[in-house]
């Protein structure tokens, strides 16, 4: 008896240890679950959105020997049955000229040396094996680039405006927004590595009528291997810099999107033609056919999971219905820039190595002008209306030189410009001193000029796109960055062209 009642105790206590052991999992699971459905976060947006709740309280001073005497008191603690307005609209802070250059000016510099050697990187690996034995790859670089820059830049621009909004203060609410985010450029990535991929093979297909399957599919597969794998590393660091600049009392809107830009075209460069030479096989076609396959149809099964993931967060949710025009939009005239940049390569090559950096500045700084828009409009008014003292398609004068935040960051963000590139010339020029690469009076002159006219270019247009995309009730953080920076790096090209062409032709 003494033994079973014993094992029965001891029994007794196993049991005890596991139901204790699946509470805490069942604990678990609903903290994460919560998490994921944003139960906090709907319940404060309703009770934002619900009316004041009135409540009685016993009022002790009309009557105190009256034990049933009430009155009606806000739930906020304000006295009787005033009305409380709803809440107004922030108003946007304003920038001094060094308050916004000294928050972008480092982030940009860093980015700009990132683009520096993202254009070496470019020169030195046009020389190796898959370039020469696939030279479809040239096309699709500019493509690829331009297009995983805009998903960065718009996550960079998506969460700093939920970070000036206050949406990211509360950490369950700000885990739940990254994860929709991270979820939602995943998806977004697969997509934009298909149809960077797509629109190179069918550029060849159409200008020079051929098509060479071991070619367009080792294409398909690198550049969805590399667009997936640089959106998981870049997408952490964006969120990190957009949580982080808030908590030390910097705009993200200065930082988030030139530090995604830092890393952003060298690890995607770099992952391209790694991966692209690993797996070119020349000697057999037919296993590395074998090989492409496996890889595309694997990350083609995911596309599925991460939307799911996306549809399923409501501050995502939006851009799965909105955020594919302007991609598209942003592919075809990426996919021009690339065939224009393969054609010229062909004459230059220290073309490639300025590549890079014309149309990573360019775009960079324009990101930042828009992103600034962009939270101005969503604190400032509703989607759909614009506040009174913006026009749809404002003055070139009021752009560049009127007394408005806008106009301001546009002079900052010009001053940075040419500052900046004649830095990172210089930076180009040290590391290249050997080289062929023409670093003349005249080559700087013209290339700074050139620099000069495309970001004016973008920066005239940043408040029109962002302006008719608010009035057309679609977010600009999702749509505007990715037409703006295909334009940038097609407007690049074209200038980068013109400065070797007109060289070339003056011999100077």
């Amino acid at each position: 008896m003494g033994v079973a009642t014993k094992m029965l105790a001891e029994n007794l206590e196993s049991v005890e240890k596991l139901r204790n052991v699946l509470i805490q999992i069942v604990d678990d699971v609903s903290v994460y679950k919560s998490i994921l459905e944003d139960e906090d976060g709907e319940k404060m947006d309703e009770e934002a959105l619900s009316p004041t709740t009135l409540v009685p309280v016993h009022n002790n001073n009309n009557n105190p020997n009256h034990p049933n005497n009430v009155s009606i008191t806000l739930e906020n603690g304000a006295a009787g049955g005033n009305q409380v307005d709803p809440p107004k609209k922030r108003t946007v802070k304003n920038d001094t000229y060094f308050s916004i250059a000294s928050q972008v000016v480092f982030p940009y510099m860093v980015a700009g040396v990132g683009m520096v050697f993202a254009g070496l990187y470019l020169h030195n690996v046009q020389d190796t094996p898959v370039y020469h034995g696939v030279s479809e790859i040239m096309i699709l670089v500019p493509a690829l680039l331009g297009l995983k820059g805009n998903l960065d830049m718009t996550l960079a621009s998506r969460l700093s405006t939920q970070s000036n909004l206050g949406n990211m203060d509360e950490p369950r609410k700000a885990i739940y927004i990254i994860l929709g985010n991270l979820a939602l450029v995943q998806c977004q990535s697969l997509v934009v590595g298909f149809l960077s991929a797509s629109g190179a093979i069918l550029v060849i297909l159409i200008v020079r009528q051929e098509f060479v399957f071991s070619h367009n599919i080792l294409l398909l597969a690198s550049s969805l291997c590399t667009a997936a794998i640089a959106s998981s590393v870049l997408g952490f660091v964006t969120c990190f810099v957009a949580v982080s600049s808030r908590m030390i009392g910097i705009n993200p809107d200065n930082i988030a999107t030139p530090i995604s830009a830092t890393l952003g075209d060298l690890v995607s460069l770099t992952l391209l033609s790694n991966i692209a030479s690993l797996l070119y096989d020349p000697d057999d076609f037919q296993q590395m056919e074998q090989v492409c396959i496996c890889l595309v149809i694997f990350f083609l099964i995911l596309f599925p999971i991460w939307f799911t993931l996306a549809y399923r967060n409501k501050y995502t949710q939006s851009v799965l219905y909105h955020g594919w025009f302007p991609v598209l939009i942003a592919m075809g005239i990426s996919s021009v820039g690339g065939l224009i940049f393969d054609e010229m390569a062909k004459n230059y090559t220290t073309l490639a190595m300025f590549q890079p950096l014309i149309n990573g500045v360019g775009g960079n700084l324009v990101s930042i002008q828009s992103s600034r828009i962009s939270t101005s409009l969503h604190i400032e008014a509703d989607l759909g209306t614009l506040p009174p003292k913006r026009k749809i398609v404002p003055s070139v004068f009021t752009t560049f030189c009127g007394k408005t935040n806008d106009a301001l960051a546009a002079r900052v963000l010009l001053t940075l410009l040419v500052f900046g590139q004649l830095s990172f010339l210089y930076v180009l020029g040290c590391i290249q001193a050997d080289s062929h690469a023409r670093l003349n009076v005249y080559f700087v002159v013209a290339y700074v000029s050139a620099s000069i006219v495309q970001l004016l270019i973008l920066l005239y247009l940043a408040p029109i796109f962002t302006h008719i995309a608010w009035l057309k009730k679609i977010n600009p953080d999702n749509a505007i960055i990715p037409v703006l920076t295909a334009l940038g790096d097609l407007l690049g090209i074209m200038c980068l062209a013109c400065v070797f062409w007109s060289l070339d032709v003056l011999h100077l």
